[in-house]
């Protein structure tokens, strides 16, 4: 995308970096990924690459900072939103993900999941995952806690209880992903919902 006077829009171009990441990544895998391949992925010069990042390392760090803003800004509720149908919500993207125009879900998942892989070697890059596991665990307990209050949901540990059903989200993922098990999420969802959303009734 270009503004009025003919010059390429740093958010258009950052998304065009990311997105070429993506491919990129897709093909070469992490520890093979060059930023050339990255260049090749894109329509504008390599040089772009290098006005925007230093170095690999970098470009990295900004590409999944972009994963996780897709998904961490993907739900959009309202302070009407029943809580039960706001958890289904946060644990449905979680676990199926929003829509893409190019490259879906998993496609970006599996990229998610590898650097994730790798995130042992490198304290920047776990520090990143971390805050991200934090951040979704923490809008789980933060509905649980909601539908506690207002009496849908009966009281609970709701952190533990977070915690549980985003480990279970991780796990469904990396089963998908790693085994092949292409009915690890849907399996997963139902379990959510039997054992422990239907759990929540104040009834029970």
């Amino acid at each position: 995308m270009t503004g009025s006077d003919g010059a390429v829009e740093a958010g258009s171009t950052h998304e065009e970096i990311m997105e070429a990441t993506f491919r990129a990544l897709s093909e070469h895998g992490y520890k093979d990924l060059r930023v050339r391949h990255i260049g090749e992925e894109m329509d504008l010069s390599r040089q772009v690459i290098h006005y925007h990042f230093d170095g690999k390392y970098d470009l990295l760090s900004s590409f999944l900072e972009y994963v996780i803003d897709q998904y961490e800004g993907s739900v959009e509720v309202d302070a009407e939103t029943d809580p039960r149908v706001e958890l289904d919500a946060r644990i449905d993207r979680c676990l199926f993900g929003p829509e893409f125009d190019q490259f879906t879900h998993w496609d970006r998942m599996k990229v998610y999941h590898e650097l994730y892989a790798y995130a042992q070697h490198d304290e920047e890059h776990r520090e990143r995952f971390n805050e991200h596991y934090d951040r979704i665990r923490g809008s789980i307990v933060s509905v649980i806690e909601d539908g506690i209050e207002q009496g849908v949901f009966r009281d609970v540990d709701a952190r533990r209880l977070g915690q549980l059903v985003t480990d279970a989200i991780h796990a469904a993922r990396e089963r998908r992903i790693a085994l092949g098990h292409e009915d690890a999420p849907e399996e997963t969802k139902r379990a959510i919902d039997e054992f422990v959303l239907d759990s929540l009734s104040p009834e029970n």
